[in-house]
């Protein structure tokens, strides 16, 4: 394998490079961010943290779908609308409640199949859509989805608590595929019992509840390190990682594996003494997690590979997105 070669393919990957626009985004609504004086945590984690009284929160989260995916498999698009809805929520800590979708429809011939992928992933991970706005004369086809769940307000994951010495664990599902249509989007939740997709959520509030992670977020579209280098970015730290102490489904080379989405995967912080524990709670669920690197007191993340190591982002050169 050409390291080098590696390394740059994760630094220009696209899932990476088009994060940086919410810097520009958050600069301008940072300041009606906590205008109820509600918000618990900062902005920029996976979901948001509203106190309701009763050491609880409410989180809540958004995303839309990439409009190559609608165009290409309007069914994927409504399934993974769900999906990376409820990862947001379980990244927290917290359980997901109910979902509501705003739609623009362009195209006829796409709309019974994004809103049968829309049912189907509700049904999959047994979380309501209860509601929405649709355009049915939209100039342009697109999907965004938006969730609330709930969670303990003192027990809740998020991307700001990583601190020095802290273990840096990847934890992913093995058991998948790639889709069969987008080669960087490893399938682990449609095949599945549904059952077991849900415990796989309720795995990861288990751990928030007792105390065992320290910081976290879901894999998404930047890949496993591009995900990291993000909570790295928000805790203000860097890391070292081993690159092959990462987990990975031996059918995929490690380009394709580090810049993949899997449908269900962290990067967590914690503690030494709790990383075996995490790791064999999570080997119940069909999620396999391993202790990969440490939190460093700096601003980069650091691969090593064989006697070789190559700084993939720097927090002053190259972040994924970055706000002060």
């Amino acid at each position: 394998m050409n390291f080098k070669n590696l390394v740059k393919e994760i630094q220009e990957f696209k899932g990476v490079s088009r994060k940086s626009s919410i810097n520009n985004v958050i600069s301008l609504l940072e300041e009606s961010y906590n205008v109820s004086g509600d918000v618990v945590i900062e902005i920029g984690d996976d979901a948001s943290a509203i106190d309701i009284g009763n050491n609880q929160v409410m989180l809540i989260a958004a995303d839309g779908i990439w409009g190559d995916i609608m165009n290409v498999n309007p069914y994927w698009a409504g399934y993974c609308s769900v999906l990376v809805n409820v990862n947001d929520i379980a990244a927290m800590g917290g359980k997901p409640l109910a979902m509501v979708n705003i739609m623009s429809i362009s195209n006829d011939e796409i709309y019974e199949d994004l809103l049968k992928g829309i049912k189907d992933g509700c049904l999959k991970f047994g979380v309501p859509m209860v509601g929405g706005h649709l355009h049915p004369d939209g100039e342009v086809d697109s999907l965004g989805v938006a969730i609330v769940g709930i969670a303990q307000k003192d027990k809740i994951i998020t991307s700001f608590g990583a601190e020095v010495g802290d273990k840096v664990i990847v934890a992913i599902d093995l058991d998948g595929k790639p889709h069969e249509m987008f080669n960087l989007n490893w399938d682990t939740t449609y095949d599945k019992d549904s059952q077991l997709v849900r415990d796989q959520i309720t795995a990861v509030q288990y751990l928030a509840e007792h105390d065992y992670i320290k910081s976290g977020k879901d894999i998404s579209n930047p890949g496993i390190l591009g995900t990291l280098e993000m909570l790295l970015e928000t805790s203000k730290k860097g890391a070292i990682v081993n690159l092959e102490d990462i987990p990975r489904n031996e059918t995929l080379g490690w380009a394709d594996w580090l810049r993949s989405y899997p449908g269900s995967g962290f990067v967590f912080t914690a503690d030494e003494d709790k990383c075996e524990y995490i790791r064999e709670y999570l080997a119940k669920y069909s999620i396999e997690a391993a202790v990969v690197g440490e939190i460093t007191d700096s601003n980069s993340l650091y691969l090593n590979y064989a006697d070789e190591q190559a700084e993939i982002f720097n927090q002053d050169k190259n972040p994924v997105f970055i706000f002060r």
